[in-house]
């Protein structure tokens, strides 16, 4: 399940729609992020964030699908939110169930390192007094590439 969405997200009916999902789970692992207060800018009050509509979703059925052929995924899930977030607002959910934790685990950060990188989102910044386009950051690429 794939939703981009401007609206927020319950990550407990997350957890349970994927304990639910079918038979043979034995492990669950789910990540949440937040708006934080500082990135390229100091005193950061808020994000926007765009995507490319159809092609944003079909990037991340691919990360799935990555993900379901190294390891053991029943099923998974991810919400990223667009438009205009706060401080404190959640931003992302990606949650994996597996029969077990380590496939669990590596699933869900496989996938999220991968939305950092390749799915088409463009986050801008916003303080009191300017607005700036963040940059794809080498960290995130290196998260990325080490699971080549």
């Amino acid at each position: 399940m794939i939703r981009v969405q401007q609206q927020d997200f319950d990550p407990a009916e997350e957890y349970r729609a994927l304990r639910d999902s079918g038979s043979g789970t034995g492990a669950i692992a789910t990540f949440t992020g937040l708006v934080r207060d500082s990135g390229d800018l100091t005193g950061v009050t808020g994000l926007f964030l765009e995507h490319y509509p159809g092609m944003t979703e079909q990037v991340i059925e691919g990360l799935i699908s990555d993900a379901s052929k190294r390891w053991d995924v029943r099923e998974a899930r991810v919400i990223h939110r667009v438009g205009n977030l706060a401080l404190g607002e959640q931003i992302v959910f990606v949650g994996v169930c597996s029969a077990h934790r380590g496939d669990a685990f590596a699933a869900c950060e496989f996938i999220m390192d991968a939305l950092k990188t390749s799915a088409p989102f463009w986050k801008k910044e916003i303080t009191g007094d300017s607005e700036h386009w963040v940059e794809q950051k080498a960290a995130d690429v290196n998260r990325s590439q080490s699971w080549e």
